[in-house]
């Protein structure tokens, strides 16, 4: 490796590497979450967050926003109906021109604590990839090897299809910290739910849907309005684990709707080219301690620079 590389940047091309060896390469495509759509939306904050944070997508004025659904899998050809987790990515233009981004997907907490098992779990991964080995084989000989990642992989076991990307329930895995106007910090965690309620398909009808099912459901959905998702903040407690995205918060903690997002139709071309990057934060909210969440920006980096450049 380029010895002038920061060890944030080697770590993240060594982590973008495992992935392309354990789930194949894709030129031109993004590194996970290869298959999507981005949309155009308005985000409409309420002003309930405003006691929070003094972020200024979160206060009282309305503003644009570009919303990309997805897939979990490197594969952008994979039918809609083999890739369980979907991921929803929210970019809010600020009232500055500025930019700050919100990534979310239909698990509640992730399989790895720290980058370097991030990259150790793919490397099993690969390791038991033998024939004739079933997605359970490779489960399994991960979580002998790493309890870190037993809930994460239990949770992806149970995803169910989902009807529509419009009714799925999306979680930011990661805690961030809202400061207001005093300078009081707290931590949250952040979901969107569907105004739609969740729903998703039977066993009998996963066989009847085409590849694309879901972009082809948003589109007919769309055609008769928008799709909307409230956004809530989960207000952390003291105790609660700012630094450790597998393991979730208590069903219990305080929840607060603080705005609502109004899906409108597909976006430009263009848009498919841009990074939503998770740590783009603005003032008033901060990054926690996590260090995946931390990692992210470095590994989107490295992903954009392969995709752009055509690898």
């Amino acid at each position: 490796m380029n010895n002038n590389k920061s060890v944030s940047s080697e770590l993240a091309e060594e982590a973008v590497n495992s992935i392309e060896e354990v789930a194949g390469k894709y030129p031109g495509y993004r590194r996970a979450h290869a298959k999507g759509v981005v949309y155009q939306a308005v985000f409409t904050p309420n002003g309930q967050a405003g006691p929070l944070t003094t972020a200024a997508h979160l206060q009282n004025q309305e503003m644009q926003a570009l919303v990309r659904f997805s897939n979990s899998s490197t594969n952008p050809s994979i039918p809609d109906v083999f890739s369980p987790a979907k991921g929803m990515a929210v970019q809010f233009v600020l009232p500055d021109g500025g930019v700050t981004s919100l990534v979310t997907i239909t698990l509640p907490i992730f399989f790895a604590k720290t980058p370097q098992s991030f990259i150790n779990i793919l490397r099993t991964i690969k390791e038991n990839s033998f024939e004739g080995a079933t997605i359970a084989d490779k489960f399994k000989a991960v979580m002998e090897k790493y309890s870190e990642s037993r809930a994460g992989l239990q949770a992806v076991k149970m995803l169910q299809p989902p009807l529509s990307f419009a009714t799925n329930l999306y979680h930011s895995i990661h805690a961030y910290y809202f400061t207001n106007a005093a300078g009081e910090r707290r931590a949250i965690k952040y979901e969107w739910e569907p105004e739609a309620g969740l729903h998703f398909l039977a066993q009998e009808e996963v066989e009847n849907r085409s590849p694309d099912y879901l972009e082809d459901e948003l589109i007919e959905r769309l055609s008769k309005g928008p799709v909307a998702f409230q956004l809530t903040v989960i207000l952390g407690q003291e105790g609660d684990p700012t630094d450790d995205p597998t393991s979730a918060w208590p069903e219990d903690r305080e929840r607060i709707v603080v705005g609502h997002l109004s899906i409108t139709g597909v976006a430009d071309e263009k848009a498919q080219e841009y990074v939503f990057d998770p740590t783009v934060v603005p003032a008033g909210i901060e990054c926690s301690e996590d260090p995946i969440l931390n990692f992210r920006h470095d590994a989107y980096a490295e992903s954009h620079s392969r995709r752009s450049t055509n690898q």
